[in-house]
């Protein structure tokens, strides 16, 4: 049997991290055993459709990684993979449904459905449809009454299934109800869509979070009338905000778009969600898409719910950073130098290599490199250094050697600044810590800079080094 797994998404809005979570395991259990990632589109409720989120739900999973091999825009031979696209398909299942005494028409108004509210205001159907006889049914239908289609659940007994991550699971019919299956719109709801679209997908494993385990049972009592192989049944534990609250796309939590504005890349993002529910044998943690297929296990997913902790994403995500090569690190760090006050007045490629090791997420780079175009007024005592002996006073005799050396670079680079500074410490009996300590407060004006005076002063240029270190030597003398 090969092994097919699906992801359906509502088209309501960004992609949240529960969501891309549910859709990265699906992924790694299907490429893990050589088979099919399904992305179906599940627009079932057409109220809480959101324009442009379908595109959405394709940008992030490909962003992240996430190929799939069937889908709206990809096709294959189980399509249309959009719901609202499949009404008839519904409509055919539901009608066999109720000749096998499975489901039922109910053509109840809303005012009596008002009056069966407990005092909790809580409604749970009372059957009041399902003795109506099939010429009476018929009938009502002709004469064009609005009706849906209830789900029959029995009323005594229970239903018991295996679940590969919380074992034997058994819900007794009498706290299930006679949800709607097909609404009077002719649509379907989750609760129907998602069995026929299952089966007739080929979907061999499902895969989705804890608030299904108590439906399943529904479902299954639906796939037992039509006579179709249950599939084998995976629920994730809840990702929390924190010890009592579960992250919620209903009240805006995080959602993989926001993480990646933020400054995080997707693949941190992704290996950090597989970690939420999920530990390998090996307790990796930084790992590649690769590597999560081939260590990723049932055995390895958690029964209890996993803590979002913004701290080790942040952690993680700097990992990737330090990880990088400068030409990689330069392409994603481009867009936020430029949007800090340093723009493109220098060569970023200079600025970018000294940011790497030095930010864990790319949005702390405008913050890091503003000073470069802040420059002005500042404190004598961003001189003193009690381990390599420095002060004002000393920076007022030093600050004219390292003008005249920095004057005098020929070939104004790294090692041609290094050199004429380390030479200049030299030859004033100096260390050349102090030296290159002091020409940094006097670049910068500020107490920490990602780098140091001979980076700076490559990125600033001769002219404006020198403008700079004559300024710094005026604040020192007033």
């Amino acid at each position: 049997m090969k092994v097919r797994t699906r992801f359906a998404p509502s088209p309501t809005g960004f992609m949240h991290l529960g969501g891309m979570r549910t859709a990265l395991y699906a992924y790694l259990f299907a490429r893990q055993h050589k088979g099919d990632f399904i992305l179906r589109i599940e627009d079932t409720d057409q109220e809480r459709f959101v324009e442009g989120a379908t595109e959405v739900i394709y940008s992030s999973l490909k962003e992240g990684g996430m190929t799939y091999d069937e889908g709206p825009d990809v096709g294959g031979n189980y399509g249309p993979y959009v719901q609202s696209e499949r009404r008839e398909i519904y409509q055919k299942y539901a009608k066999e449904l109720i000749e096998k005494g499975g489901a039922y028409y109910c053509f109840c108004t809303k005012e009596r459905l008002e009056s069966l509210k407990d005092d909790m205001g809580n409604v749970r159907y009372d059957k009041h449809c399902l003795s109506l006889s099939k010429e009476e049914v018929e009938e009502r239908i002709k004469n064009g009454e609005p009706y849906v289609i209830r789900q029959n659940i029995p009323t005594v007994g229970s239903g018991t299934y295996e679940d590969a991550v919380y074992g034997q699971i058994t819900v007794d019919y009498s706290e299930l109800e006679d949800n709607i299956l097909i609404k009077s719109d002719g649509m379907p709801t989750y609760n129907f869509a998602n069995v026929i679209d299952d089966h007739l997908m080929g979907i061999t494993h499902v895969i989705r979070g804890t608030e299904y385990l108590s439906s399943t049972p529904k479902y299954n009592l639906m796939y037992d009338a039509f006579g179709w192989e249950r599939p084998v049944y995976i629920h994730l534990p809840p990702i929390m905000k924190d010890a009592t609250r579960k992250l919620s796309k209903r009240y805006g939590d995080a959602n993989f778009d926001d993480f990646v504005s933020k400054g995080y890349l997707p693949q941190a993002i992704v290996n950090y969600i597989a970690l939420l529910g999920w530990c390998p044998k090996d307790n990796s943690e930084k790992m590649t898409m690769e590597e999560m297929i081939e260590k990723f296990s049932l055995d390895g997913v958690s029964k209890s719910p996993a803590i979002f902790d913004d701290v080790k994403l942040r952690w993680l995500n700097g990992e990737y950073l330090k990880a990088m090569t400068d030409e990689e690190f330069y392409a994603v760090a481009k867009p936020y130098i430029e949007s800090s006050k340093v723009g493109t007045k220098y060569d970023n490629k200079l600025i970018a290599p000294l940011l790497r090791t030095r930010v864990e997420i790319l949005s702390e780079i405008p913050d890091k490199i503003n000073f470069l175009e802040e420059f002005g007024e500042y404190s004598k005592e961003l001189f003193f250094h009690k381990k390599m002996k420095t002060d004002a006073e000393l920076a007022k005799t030093v600050l004219p050697m390292i003008i005249t050396a920095i004057k005098n670079v020929e070939t104004f680079n790294h090692d041609g600044i290094y050199n004429a500074l380390c030479r200049a410490a030299e030859e004033n009996g100096l260390k050349s810590g102090q030296v290159l300590g002091i020409a940094r407060v006097a670049l910068s004006g500020t107490a920490v800079t990602p780098g140091g005076s001979v980076e700076l002063a490559e990125i600033l240029g001769k002219e404006e080094s020198l403008k700079r270190l004559n300024f710094s030597l005026d604040l020192l003398n007033k």
